[in-house]
């Protein structure tokens, strides 16, 4: 092996860890790209995303801000506005909430207020989703909120691939962002090399984790190494599943999702947000409109309860589970097969 091919070797990286390279790299190669939030400088970011950036850029590219969401995203919407390319840190999901009027209002608007005249290149990083022992507001998923408002892009990573690859493609857009990271992957690992990171599939692309027959498993995020697992745990009841790996949640990618459901015939959309209301119901219903005559069963749902997130004691119940997504699969009318 010479030295610059060891070099590139690929050796046991955290999804945390490439998120961090992402920036740094985009940092690198355009001096338009910021960083801002809460303890995002000195800490490193309280998840560690961040660490080192403001040593190698300075706290003016790598800034810590007052605790104050509003302040934060509405500081970079005008830094946005004046042609710099804003990457913002929410530290926890539900701290976002007090910015909401900021990305509702400004963020998701301005290219289109501007009839295009006025880019709106902005990441908004929300660490989302439980599995960690968090706390109420530490561990919401709310993608449902973002994917209901017009104007923005919503992504999640769920490989450490994908974390790093989405990332730079997000930082990239001129279209505003909101990337959502799996809390509790933030510490996943595969073998990965930031001198030769692997290409990925671009935002609006669903990926097949898994090749199966008998149903597919529609999933994303931190709820993908479950459907992983089911999918292994099914083989012995017989069930060939299908996994696959949305990505992003605005744009959609109906042409993947669709393929896979027409090929097995039967579905399960599985997330952690909450079932009424949530993601679950919109994908559901795109599936069904556009594979009604491929489906020999009701496309079903497996998400977090319908409820305020629970003490850490309990989210194992709240959380879909390997059991929950097979419960679903049993459901699902193989008997309609005979």
């Amino acid at each position: 092996m010479t030295t610059k091919t060891a070099a590139r070797a690929a050796k046991p990286a955290t999804m945390a860890q490439a998120l961090q390279r992402a920036m740094r790299d985009a940092m690198a190669e355009d001096p338009t790209v910021h960083i801002m939030g809460e303890d995002v400088g000195t800490l490193g970011g309280v998840f560690r995303v961040t660490d080192g950036l403001a040593k190698e850029f300075g706290e003016d590219r790598c800034t810590d801000t007052p605790l104050a969401e509003a302040g934060i995203l509405g500081t970079a919407v005008g830094m946005a506005m004046y042609g710099l390319r804003p990457v913002v840190e929410m530290q926890f999901d539900a701290f976002a909430y007090p910015a909401f009027e900021q990305l509702i209002s400004h963020v998701s608007r301005m290219r289109n207020r501007t009839r295009g005249a006025l880019p709106m290149p902005l990441v908004v990083r929300v660490p989302y989703g439980g599995g960690i022992g968090g706390v109420e507001h530490h561990s919401d998923s709310s993608e449902a909120y973002y994917m209901a408002t017009p104007g923005l892009h919503v992504v999640t990573p769920a490989t450490v691939e994908d974390a790093y690859g989405l990332l730079r493609a997000a930082i990239a857009s001129d279209d505003p962002v909101v990337f959502l990271e799996p809390k509790r992957l933030y510490w996943s690992k595969a073998d990965w090399s930031p001198e030769a990171p692997t290409a990925v599939e671009p935002i609006g692309k669903a990926v097949v984790r898994r090749r199966g027959r008998s149903a597919t498993l529609i999933t994303y995020g931190p709820s993908l190494p479950v459907c992983l697992e089911a999918a292994e745990a099914a083989r012995a009841e017989g069930w060939d599943l299908e996994v696959v790996d949305l990505r992003s949640l605005v744009p959609f990618d109906d042409e993947t999702v669709c393929a896979s459901v027409r090929r097995t015939g039967r579905a399960v959309v599985v997330h952690e947000s909450t079932g009424f209301g949530g993601p679950g119901g919109e994908i559901a219903a795109r599936v069904t409109e556009r594979c009604f005559h491929h489906l020999e069963a009701p496309v079903l749902r497996v998400a977090g309860f319908d409820i305020p997130y629970p003490p850490p004691m309990l989210e194992r119940h709240h959380l879909p589970g390997v059991d929950r997504v097979l419960d679903a699969v049993a459901r699902l009318q193989w008997e309609a097969q005979s």
